[in-house]
């Protein structure tokens, strides 16, 4: 294969990441919001999966809630952002726009082992779609990664955005 053929199919391969975690970054929307309108109702969540049934548990644990927010409208925030910045690197294609994808993803993976630590050491209940956002959240990250290598590649000359 020429090396031509191989740009265009690496380039290709880096916009169906960024697709990617416009998808993920879209469900992990939908998760959150579901989580944020049920804390505001107060109704109990609906959450049956064998051994992860913990969902109300932990929402109503005084670990759901940071400076007196719920989690689930940081995650709302969270994941917003995620969607929009991948959107615009969809059309601009920019290396800061990456960077700030994986930053934000790098965080989203702290804090979700954070949590997922509190869940199963401090609260002792799982739930389901908190799990389900960390593994969205991994799922952004290796995108993010495959996207924009985190380490640091030589530049070639005039070469300031890559593809």
């Amino acid at each position: 294969m020429h090396k031509g053929g191989r740009a265009g199919i690496v380039a290709l391969m880096k916009r169906l990441a960024v697709v990617l975690i416009l998808l993920f970054a879209f469900a992990g929307l939908a998760d959150s919001t579901y989580l944020a309108r049920h804390e505001a109702s107060g109704a109990p969540l609906e959450c049956t999966i064998a051994n992860l049934s913990g969902c109300n548990i932990v929402a109503q644990s005084p670990y759901s809630s940071v400076l007196g927010t719920p989690l689930a409208e940081y995650g709302v925030f969270f994941y917003a952002i995620l969607f929009a910045l991948a959107a615009l690197e969809l059309v601009l294609v920019d290396r800061l726009l990456r960077r700030v994808l994986q930053a934000l993803a790098i965080f989203g993976i702290v804090a979700s082992l954070y949590f997922v630590g509190i869940q199963v050491f401090v609260i002792r209940a799982l739930c389901v779609y908190c799990l389900g956002s960390a593994v969205l959240t991994l799922l952004i990250l290796v995108c993010a990664s495959l996207i924009e290598p985190i380490t640091r590649a030589p530049l070639v000359a005039g070469d300031e955005t890559g593809p």
